[in-house]
C-alpha cells in the first residue's frame, strides 16, 4: 500500500455494525495508515480520549470551524454534530499518505461531491439480530436510544449500494483482510455492484 500513490478511503456503516473496531484492526496492521480523527458535539465517553478518537467541541466552536470552510463534510447522528477537518486530510494526502475517513453515509456524500476521486467503503453487520446483540452489548446507550439507532440503522443500510465497496463484518480478521485488499487495489469480491453482495444486503434488510 505504501508504494501506491496517496488515496483517501471514506468509511461508512450503521451503528453497531463494528465500523470502528474494524478501521481499528486495520491501522494497527497498516501503522502507515492515517486516521483522519473527526470533531463531534457528542459527550465524550469514559473510555474516549481526546484527540485520539474524537475532537470534542461545543456547538459554538463546531459552527465556528464552519463558517471558517474547515470542515470537509459534517453531518447530524442522533441530534449531535460530527464533522471531518479539512486540512488534516489534505495535509496527509500531500504528504503520499493514505487516509481513512470514519463517517456516516451522510458525510460520504458531501465528500465525494469534494473530492470525487476518494474510495468509499460501506461495512455490513452479518444480520439484523447480531446488529442488535452488539448495540446491546456496549451498555454505552439507554433502552431508548439502542431501539432509535436500530431502527435507523436500517434507513442507513439503505444506502450501502452508493458505495464503492461493501464488506461484511461477521468475523473480525476476515473483514480486516477484505479491507486491505481493497486499499490494495485488490478488493474485486467485494464491490458494490457485486450480485452476490446485493444478494446479501437484501437478505439483511429483508
Amino acid at each position: 500500500m505504501s508504494n501506491s500513490p496517496a488515496h483517501l478511503f471514506v468509511i461508512s456503516a450503521p451503528s453497531g455494525a463494528g465500523k470502528t473496531t474494524l478501521v481499528k484492526a486495520l491501522v494497527e496492521r497498516n501503522p502507515a495508515l492515517r486516521f483522519s480523527v473527526s470533531y463531534t458535539t457528542r459527550p465524550q465517553r469514559e473510555t474516549e480520549v481526546e484527540g485520539r478518537d474524537y475532537f470534542f467541541v461545543d456547538v459554538s466552536r463546531f459552527n465556528e470551524l464552519q463558517a471558517r470552510g474547515e470542515l470537509l463534510e459534517s453531518a447530524v447522528v442522533f441530534d449531535n454534530h460530527y464533522a471531518t477537518s479539512r486540512s488534516q486530510v489534505e495535509r496527509h494526502l500531500a504528504a503520499g499518505q493514505h487516509v481513512i475517513l470514519e463517517i456516516d453515509w451522510q458525510g460520504a456524500q458531501q465528500v465525494r461531491e469534494s473530492m470525487p476521486a476518494c474510495i468509499t467503503v460501506f461495512v455490513l453487520p452479518p444480520s439484523r439480530a447480531e446488529l442488535e446483540r452488539r448495540l446491546r452489548d456496549r451498555r454505552t446507550d439507554a433502552g431508548a436510544v439502542i431501539d432509535r439507532r436500530l431502527q435507523d440503522a436500517l434507513g442507513d443500510m439503505s444506502h450501502a449500494a452508493e458505495f464503492d465497496f461493501v464488506i461484511v463484518n461477521d468475523e473480525l480478521q476476515v473483514a480486516v483482510a477484505e479491507l486491505e485488499a481493497v486499499l490494495r487495489g485488490n478488493g474485486h469480491a467485494n464491490r458494490s455492484d457485486s450480485a452476490e453482495l446485493r444478494h446479501k444486503l437484501q437478505k439483511i434488510l429483508a
